[in-house]
């Protein structure tokens, strides 16, 4: 492989076991090696992904290994899903979605399964993730976006001390919870609500659509941007959390609705608010089913099905019956 991409065999070896990370060789020569492994036939959306799993190693080393002098990745750049799921890949094992439909070929020798991070450095990440948490709590306005980011990502942790942790840390900000319609904590408050759904609490994620999205149009707004934003439909990095201000329209819709339609069989902690970003993208583009029939009949097929049993808040039920009214009379 060394030969065929024109590197010596140490040089692939270090970026095999990661001795040498891919992030520190020169622009020119990434560059080529996107270029020749494309030539040898690798898949253009596995190549697409060194962008976000390089960043990855990012956020993992500056955690791990921090320096005063820098600041962290998560405080500077907001973090879209491929990252996060990178993130995820190498914390718990679990194969980015954009990835499960590859099969990965058999190996000679023992392989790793996954990316997994040594048990010992997970735990020094996540001890370290919760001090960044809570330093950037402390930090006022500055450190919002880093408060938040860190926040989402320690709740992946699952040992019992930690969960602990991160249950106290998220009621603690229950109170942006109740705040009605838009303010700067709107995405501290979403994220929140969020993880507090993945640890099985429901009920915050329910009073924060009700309060702080439902009839607010900016609230509103700034859900689907982060939504576009999340799920690939705005492609260009941000910097913080200002793009969700913008008005609508800078993002393909048709690309979105893809996106929520895959999440919502997915992600079932997060169904309510899936729901709600599906109503409102739906009730803005009633045309949006006319331009995929075919996706049209899995939404169409997979809310028929979430309308038959309780699992849904009385919100998501009355915005499912109308998400399914506008698909029925919007089929190709």
């Amino acid at each position: 492989m060394a030969e065929a991409i024109g590197v010596d065999l140490t040089t692939w070896q270090g970026w095999e076991t990661g001795r040498r990370p891919l992030a520190n060789v020169k622009a020119g020569v990434l560059i080529n090696l996107r270029r020749r492994l494309l030539t040898l036939g690798a898949d253009p959306h596995v190549l697409r992904l060194l962008d976000p799993a390089m960043d990855a190693d990012r956020v993992i080393a500056a955690t791990v290994y921090p320096e005063n002098t820098a600041p962290h990745p998560l405080a500077d750049w907001v973090h879209t899903r491929d990252t996060s799921d990178m993130i995820v890949w190498a914390l718990n094992g679990t194969a980015p979605l954009s990835l499960a439909r590859h099969s990965t070929p058999g190996r000679r020798g023992p392989v790793a399964k996954a990316p997994l991070l040594p048990a010992p450095d997970r735990s020094v990440f996540f001890s370290q993730l919760r001090d960044t948490a809570e330093t950037a709590a402390r930090a006022g306005e500055d450190g919002l976006l880093l408060h938040r980011q860190a926040l989402y990502l320690c709740s992946y942790d699952r040992m019992p001390e930690a969960t602990s942790w991160m249950g106290h840390a998220l009621h603690t900000r229950r109170d942006l919870i109740t705040v009605r319609g838009w303010t700067s904590h709107w995405t501290t408050a979403r994220s929140t609500a969020v993880a507090l759904a993945r640890l099985g609490d429901p009920q915050p994620l329910w009073d924060f659509i009700d309060r702080a999205m439902a009839d607010d149009d900016a609230a509103e707004t700034a859900n689907l941007n982060y939504w576009a934003y999340w799920l690939g439909a705005i492609q260009e990095p941000q910097p913080n959390d200002v793009f969700m201000r913008q008005g609508p329209g800078n993002w393909e819709p048709l690309r979105l609705l893809k996106g929520l339609t895959v999440g919502l069989h997915q992600a079932p902690a997060y169904v309510d608010l899936y729901v709600h970003s599906l109503w409102a993208l739906l009730t803005t583009h009633r045309w949006l089913p006319l331009a995929d029939p075919e996706l049209t009949d899995t939404l169409f097929a997979h809310s028929s099905g979430l309308l038959d049993h309780n699992a849904i808040s009385p919100r998501s039920r009355r915005e499912l019956g109308t998400v399914h009214y506008v698909l029925r009379e919007n089929r190709a």
